[in-house]
């Protein structure tokens, strides 16, 4: 997995727009990193998304139905699945995601809390297609909370859909939080905050980067860079140079080595699409669900949504 990690990250960062995947800032430091971005209070999703969750609990465990096995997609610290233990009450508990140690860390420690759920952790690269064998005739629940869904480019969310639809094999579905389109200053603060959590969880990737490739970025070098892109319905966030730098690729082509950027050159880090309620309905059908029922904030924030697949 490592090799095939560095190649994308040789590729990534020589192409004509350097950008860097997001899935590189979840290393052990970005994922607590992370964990303190939700609690600002500008960053409105997580605690929006709680309350939705919260507030329509019963009706959300209505639809969801009988639960054999719920897979949390890009799980983190595991606090989010693990309130709804209770309510939908699983037999058995996958937490997925990229940072293997973290993950780990968090489902032993949740194991505990239930000792009747049978618990693993996996590590797992989402942008991957997702398959799992050994649970095919299970009733399946995919949960992917957080808006995450928000880092894919539209065409890359009707693959990841799809494959969610194919893996269920019509007895299951999807439990999944969305950002919604709002006024433009709640988005720039939501990614701007001032304490500047939002700056060093972008910085750090940089520092996931160099431990990977061996390479020699200077966080001094560079700065966090988020703005709405308005006629692409993204916030997007960049890393900007401050100055002339070079970077070093250790092991790479030779006239890849050495990196050149120019000051304020940018490297993307991410995307975070943001939908309307009608159409993000829309991409979930089109992709195998049926049966959608959405709930959202008095505000129209953001939106919680499940989907069954189609058998």
């Amino acid at each position: 997995m490592k090799h095939t990690l560095i190649q994308e990250l040789h590729l990534s960062l020589t192409n004509d727009v350097p950008s860097i995947s997001p899935k590189f800032f979840y290393d052990d430091i970005g994922s607590h990193l992370f964990d303190v971005i939700t609690l600002l209070k500008e960053y409105y999703p997580t605690r929006t998304e709680q309350w939705i969750m919260d507030t329509f609990q019963g009706a959300i465990t209505d639809a969801i139905g009988p639960c054999e096995v719920l897979l949390d997609l890009g799980a983190g610290n595991c606090v989010k699945a693990s309130r709804l233990f209770n309510s939908i009450k699983p037999k058995q508990y996958r937490a997925l995601d990229i940072s293997k140690e973290y993950l780990e860390a968090a489902v032993a420690d949740l194991q505990k809390q239930f000792p009747h759920i049978a618990m693993s952790a996996q590590a797992i690269d989402l942008s991957l297609p997702l398959v799992f064998p050994d649970i095919s005739e299970l009733r399946k629940i995919f949960f992917f909370p957080g808006s995450s869904i928000g880092n894919y480019d539209p065409e890359k969310a009707d693959q990841f859909f799809a494959n969610i639809a194919h893996e269920c094999h019509g007895n299951g579905g999807l439990l999944i939080g969305v950002d919604l389109v709002k006024d433009l200053e709640t988005l720039h603060l939501a990614y701007n905050d001032p304490l500047g959590v939002t700056s060093s969880f972008n910085l750090n990737i940089l520092l996931n980067v160099n431990r990977i490739l061996g390479s020699n970025f200077n966080l001094r070098d560079w700065e966090h860079c988020a703005f709405f892109n308005e006629s692409q319905s993204r916030i997007e966030m960049h890393l900007r140079a401050r100055a002339n730098v070079e970077v070093n690729l250790p092991g790479s082509n030779a006239r890849d080595h050495v990196i050149r950027f120019k000051a304020g050159d940018l490297i993307h880090t991410e995307n975070s699409y943001k939908y309307t309620q009608d159409g993000f309905t829309e991409k979930l059908r089109r992709a195998g669900f049926e049966n959608i029922h959405a709930w959202t904030d008095p505000k129209k924030h953001f939106l919680v949504c499940f989907a069954n697949a189609k058998k």
